[in-house]
């Protein structure tokens, strides 16, 4: 019964948009319909044109935790984890905190220190302070320029620290307690 219900309410759903479609398609005075809210104001894409665009997405992009696994992997397996993190800030910055491991190339210096430091058969993650910085991404584009397959962290440090992974300053290593509103409290992993 559930079934024919759903089947009837979601024929008479697309019947009704069809014929709404159809209707302004055949009658330009028609007034638009309104959208059902400020989500809907533009219609989604199609599920071809997403599937597009978020496996773009995941090309260009690492995320802090899935970074931090493969660090973790590759240390306690003693194994390489097939890509070199690049810090792309500051000295001032790098002293004040890094990914342990990472190698401090500072955006300013990549066109003339790249080829030196890096090979270009090994991809290349790069980050910044965080997500209100673009400087991964300005880093990013420049190691692209330069032939280097390379992704951008997101979140950047802010992330790194917030949930909760050791980060490494001119002192020593740190880890603080992660963010609850970053990372589940007390998991190995949020499960996405």
């Amino acid at each position: 019964m559930t079934n024919t219900a759903t089947d009837t309410a979601t024929d008479t759903a697309t019947d009704t948009a069809t014929d709404t479609a159809t209707d302004t398609a055949t009658d330009p005075q028609a007034p638009a319909a309104a959208p059902a809210n400020a989500v809907l104001r533009v219609p989604p894409a199609s599920p071809a044109a997403a599937a597009a665009y978020f496996g773009a997405s995941l090309a260009f992009h690492a995320d802090v935790s899935d970074v931090a696994a493969a660090l973790a992997a590759a240390l306690a397996s003693g194994e390489d984890p097939g890509f070199v993190v690049i810090d792309s800030r500051s000295t001032e910055s790098w002293d004040q905190g890094h990914v342990p491991g990472a190698l401090h190339l500072p955006t300013a210096l990549i066109s003339e220190q790249a080829e030196r430091l890096l090979d270009k058969s090994v991809p290349v993650v790069t980050y910044c302070w965080g997500p209100g910085c673009n400087g991964a991404t300005r880093a990013a584009l420049a190691l692209a320029q330069l032939g280097y397959q390379v992704k951008e962290m997101l979140g950047g440090m802010e992330y790194w620290i917030r949930e909760g992974f050791e980060f490494e300053t001119w002192e020593a290593r740190e880890t603080r307690e992660a963010d609850p509103l970053t990372a589940p409290v007390g998991a190995e992993n949020c499960g996405c």
